[in-house]
């Protein structure tokens, strides 16, 4: 891969490739490294659903996205699936993970467990843990020596690479989406610190809240929230409140996330969540698909939550999923969620797949979001010291209904003197047409911007008094050797008010022209691809041969499983799907090639000399598939789809093609970096 022009030099990887390592302290606001505040960017990855020779250029993609911080779980069941057997080789070598992450220059936070959902069997609890007679997520003697020895087992990976140590292994958080006693939690971390884990902060998700508090500053709580979500059981369009996501608001929880194991939430506050910093740890950077519900995930989405939690406070943006990722082969049964199993059982995720429709897939490639999101994450790397101690405020009503279209919604972050700041805008809501606001007059720390229309969908953060400029209706990006480089939003206006001189209708000239002394403005697709210089890749399409050999008998009967929703096709079902052979060239094999199967029908699966490969459950997107990762000695590709049925008990976007029945359009091949 070629270097880039520009390294993120960020005071998080800039530190951190010192040999003395910066000491780790926090406050109400933010991080601090040696006392300078910063605003992190955290991407979640999980190293052992990524194939171990990729992890090297994958980390290196999330740290030109913009990544500062990567956070991974450690499944139980991907590392003791059997019994006192643990298997810490391949993929699942944790070790090696954090050894790469330190030759990236990049901090780790581990997600410990021992239940840690991802979309894993059972949330990553072994089956055999279930039959120990004991409670688990409980502090009982039986479960918490297992928890113990599973810590124990994670320590031998960990010891040496700790910060302290001069490693990359920054914080550890226990358990996941708990809702019980914080005793539980705080007993997790005295577990973690008998065998060995000493580091600057220990978290938690903050969500729900617990029947008993943990005492203060033993862990810090971290929130989310989610555009959409396939855990929901309704089959309906824009089901749950996901639509609170979009709202700027004080309250820092979600009361949307994981309601199929959760229930109903009330909005409460939890004592005491006030002071400590706002962070994100499940920030959707896209979402899973479940076979009862398949959601379709936008760039603008995952942007319009980025904006919307920098704008109520937020000082970390901790993403969920950033990279996709491939279920590895259990011994014993698949490693999916799924109904049938002991724990976990509200939904059929597929058997190999975790896509997650990422910024960066499965594959490692590149869905619009990971562009979009990264003109946000310059942003913070240079203007994240400022913002970090500035409060937000909410001109705007904070508890706006789904589709209220009648006010702007917008929020503003001032300095303690009330001097500067930044006004964060977001006129979107998923799958709601939301009009232009017309006549728009933003007021801030004293500046009064001039009267404007702010269109439909946009969303932008722009500056009051900083850097000199007085006010700006253009999104700050970077400042770099002296330059400052802006974006200009589209059907918004630019003016910029610098040096006493109103700068009205500025147009964009790029990064070779300043349009004032040394601000430089530019367009969007340039803003998103600043100081990246990505490797010229062929990118030409190659048609993919391919022929139907059998028909599909006839349509498998759905049902419903004992989460009353819609049950995955079986092994079975499949021996009745439509086939079709595909003819790979040797040369298709070599280098990085993507397969995109572009089908209709209910879901489809990749085999490779009879071996399962892949997976989809169609929602209306290609069905993809990294060439590179063939098992040796592959000679042929099988694809099996399922066909569509009428008034199937399952939500279909509106992009899926819901014709009855079951087609291949076509198959391509394309290179990737």
């Amino acid at each position: 891969m070629k270097k880039l022009l520009f390294v993120f030099a960020t005071l998080l990887c800039t530190l951190f490739a010192t040999a003395q390592k910066p000491v780790i302290t926090w406050d109400r606001h933010s991080l601090m490294f040696d006392g300078k505040r910063v605003c992190p960017v955290m991407g979640e990855v999980h190293y052992s659903r990524i194939p171990a020779d990729e992890w090297g250029r994958e980390v290196r993609k999330m740290k030109e996205g913009g990544v500062t911080i990567l956070a991974t779980y450690v499944f139980w069941n991907h590392v003791e699936e059997e019994e006192g057997i643990f298997r810490w080789d391949g993929q699942r070598s944790l070790r090696r993970f954090i050894e790469v992450c330190k030759q990236e220059d990049m901090p780790l936070i581990l997600r410990l467990g021992p239940f840690c959902h991802g979309e894993v069997r059972n949330g990553g609890i072994p089956d055999w843990v279930f039959g120990k007679g004991c409670k688990v997520r409980e502090q009982n003697p039986v479960f918490m020596g297992m928890v113990e020895n599973l810590y124990r087992q994670i320590f031998t990976q960990v010891q040496g690479l700790q910060w302290k140590d001069g490693g990359p292994v920054i914080a550890a958080q226990f358990d996941n989406e708990y809702r019980g006693r914080g005793e539980y939690l705080v007993a997790l971390k005295r577990i973690a610190q008998n065998v060995g884990f000493d580091l600057p902060f220990y978290t938690r998700t903050g969500w729900p809240e617990l029947r008993t508090p943990v005492p203060f500053g033993e862990m810090i709580p971290l929130y989310g929230d989610y555009a959409d979500g396939f855990w929901d059981k309704q089959t309906t369009e824009t089901a749950g409140n996901y639509y609170k996501a979009f709202n700027f608001k004080a309250f820092r929880s979600s009361t949307a996330i994981g309601t199929d194991l959760l229930g109903e939430q009330k909005e409460s506050v939890e004592k005491g969540s006030e002071d400590y910093p706002y962070f994100t740890c499940e920030l959707g950077g896209g979402m899973a698909t479940a076979y009862h519900r398949r959601p379709y995930i936008y760039p603008e989405d995952c942007y319009s939550l980025a904006i919307v939690k920098l704008g109520s406070g937020s000082n970390l943006l901790g993403y969920y999923m950033y990279h996709g990722g491939t279920n590895p082969e259990g011994r014993l049964h698949t490693l999916n969620e799924c109904q049938t199993s002991p724990a976990t059982a509200n939904n059929d995720l597929p058997l190999v797949t975790y896509d997650f429709q990422a910024p960066l897939g499965e594959f490692g490639q590149t869905y619009p979001q990971y562009y979009t999101l990264r003109k946000l994450h310059l942003f913070l790397q240079d203007w994240g010291e400022m913002l970090a101690p500035m409060e937000s405020h909410f001109p705007a009503p904070q508890d706006i209904a789904k589709g209220d279209d009648s006010a702007l919604r917008w929020a503003v972050r001032c300095n303690a003197e009330g001097t500067s700041g930044f006004v964060f805008i977001n006129n979107y809501e998923r799958l709601q047409n939301l009009s232009d606001k017309k006549g728009v007059m933003l007021e801030a720390c004293g500046v009064k911007f001039p009267k404007m229309t702010v269109p439909s969908g946009a969303m932008c953060v722009f500056p009051v008094n900083v850097d000199g400029i007085r006010y700006a209706t253009a999104q700050l990006v970077a400042k770099r050797d002296g330059k400052i480089y802006m974006e200009q939003i589209k059907g918004i206006p630019t003016t910029i008010c610098v040096d006493g001189k109103t700068l009205k209708n500025v147009k964009a000239r790029g990064v070779e022209r300043p349009v004032y002394k040394n601000i430089y403005l530019l367009k969007s697709e340039e803003a998103e691809r600043l100081f990246l210089d990505e490797d010229k890749v062929e990118r030409s399409v190659v048609n993919v041969t391919y022929e139907k050999v059998k028909d599909a008998e006839g349509e498998r009967s759905i049902v419903k499983g004992r989460a009353k929703v819609a049950v995955a096709p079986s092994d079975e079902d499949f021996e009745r799907a439509a086939v079709y052979k595909i003819a790979i060239s040797d040369s298709l094999k070599q280098g990085r090639n993507l397969l995109k199967i572009d089908y209709r029908g209910d879901c489809a699966r990749l085999y490779s000399n009879g071996k399962l490969v892949a997976d989809n459950f169609y929602y209306g997107r290609p069905f993809m598939f990294g060439l590179w990762r063939l098992p040796e000695g592959a000679t042929n590709l099988e694809l099996k789809v399922l066909p569509m049925q009428k008034d199937a008990p399952i939500y279909y976007p509106r992009e899926a093609d819901m014709t009855v029945g079951e087609k291949v359009v076509g198959m391509t091949c394309e290179a990737i970096r």
